[in-house]
């Protein structure tokens, strides 16, 4: 049983750069594959960066070259660092985690946080 809480999110100009955190309580933590996910406003949620138990990543499209994602084990912590941000980068951001596999869907991911509101303004 993981329990996940997103910080980080914020209002930022476009080209500007934010730093999500998310804190996992629980056990086992680096048993966990660990993601993100975004939804904005009338969309569906959707992939965003996920990083596997030792370190290898997956990233959409959209974001590849401005996203990392990375994982501390030793803290419990994941982070997505956001550089040239953009307006549709705006939404709000879910960490998610996985016991099974570094899935790019919804349905691989077994905890999710609440999320924290990313807004880009132009």
């Amino acid at each position: 049983q993981l329990t996940l809480v997103e910080s980080g999110g914020g209002l930022v100009q476009a080209g500007g750069s934010l730093r999500l955190s998310c804190l996992a309580s629980g056990s086992a933590f680096d048993y966990y594959f660990m993601g993100w996910f975004r939804q904005a406003p009338g969309k569906e949620r959707d992939f965003v960066a996920t990083i596997a138990r030792l370190g290898s990543t997956i990233y959409a499209d959209s974001v590849k070259g401005r996203f990392t994602i990375n994982r501390d084990n030793a803290k419990n912590a994941v982070y997505l660092q956001m550089n040239s941000l953009e307006p549709d980068d705006t939404a709000v951001y879910y960490c998610a985690a996985s016991g099974s596999r570094p899935g790019v869907r919804q349905n691989d991911y077994d905890y999710w946080g609440q999320g924290t509101q990313v807004t880009v303004s132009s």
